[in-house]
């Protein structure tokens, strides 16, 4: 997507650009026989997301650390929708117990599970281990989904086997995934707090979300399984997300108005690769404005995705079993 197409919202290839929102894109398509997972669906974009998929006719799990924010969420979607089906279920993405307590929880319910979107996270925020002792942005954005998809994949791949349907992993990362350390992530010293910096380690955990995504891309074509992984960049919107920094951001706003989106636009990009049919078997691939872009040089290297992987499975091993 050019920098004009970007400002003005002139639509790309596939026919939505930076001005569609979440309802444009999903125009017309009938969800009502999917179950969708999405993290963070209380507020922001994942609580337009949630709303939008609700309305096509899905069923919305709304996975939340927060759960009366949670059921405030679930009644302006019922509001909006009265014969919407949401559901929600406690989720903490920093702390491991929660993670595996939430996919226990799911799993009784004994649904399908046909969408999981990868949407929470925190931004900028001061250093902080989570109660697994790792540091914080890390352990949230990155490796709580990192867990958090491994434990209910093997219900997605049962669904998708079951239904015929594909299923569809959306992992929410951001143009700042470009921003990160040197050698793109931290392996030997990820809890280092004196080389902290809090903007340099929200990039190298949204890089990170990419290298997951195209990592279990690989890993799910080679088996044969029928779910694609895609991971999108919203956009620039002010939300929640940005209560660490939200004076900065305003000021940055003032000066860069015209490449901030709304919350409707800002979602449109993860409701496009969650539900659209023209993104069939598209996987391993990143996502801006609803159009494929390629992702940084770090975002694309395989050797890099595979470390990640490992390194990642290394460290929820450590922490489960301790």
């Amino acid at each position: 997507m050019s920098l004009f197409s970007l400002v003005t919202g002139r639509p790309g290839p596939s026919g939505f650009g930076s001005a569609s929102t979440a309802e444009q894109v999903t125009e017309g398509i009938d969800a009502t026989n999917l179950t969708a997972v999405i993290t963070g669906g209380a507020s922001g974009i994942g609580l337009e997301t949630a709303r939008v998929l609700a309305l096509r006719g899905a069923h919305i799990i709304i996975a939340a650390r927060n759960t009366e924010a949670a059921n405030e969420a679930k009644q302006l979607i019922l509001n909006d929708n009265e014969t919407a089906r949401v559901d929600i279920l406690k989720l903490d993405l920093c702390s491991m117990k929660s993670i595996r307590a939430f996919a226990d929880s799911f799993n009784a319910l004994d649904l399908p599970l046909n969408i999981l979107i990868n949407n929470a996270g925190i931004m900028f925020c001061p250093y902080k281990l989570s109660e697994d002792g790792i540091e914080m942005q890390f352990a949230t954005n990155h490796l709580g989904h990192f867990l958090l998809t491994d434990l209910l994949l093997d219900k997605m791949k049962n669904t998708a086997r079951v239904t015929g349907i594909e299923g569809r992993i959306v992992n929410l990362s951001s143009i700042a995934h470009l921003h990160t350390y040197e050698g793109g992530v931290r392996f030997d010293n990820i809890n280092d707090e004196i080389s902290y910096s809090d903007k340099r380690a929200y990039g190298q955990s949204k890089l990170a979300n990419i290298l997951h995504a195209n990592e279990l891309s690989r890993r799910l074509q080679k088996e044969g399984a029928k779910i694609t992984v895609n991971s999108v960049h919203p956009g620039l919107i002010m939300t929640n997300l940005m209560r660490h920094s939200a004076l900065m951001m305003r000021i940055l706003k003032v000066f860069t108005y015209i490449f901030w989106k709304n919350v409707p636009q800002g979602a449109a990009t993860t409701c496009y690769v969650a539900l659209h049919p023209s993104l069939k078997g598209a996987t391993g691939k990143y996502f801006l404005d609803c159009n494929e872009i390629a992702p940084s040089a770090f975002a694309r290297d395989e050797v890099l995705a595979k470390k990640l992987w490992d390194f990642s499975n290394k460290l929820v091993k450590s922490a489960l079993n301790s």
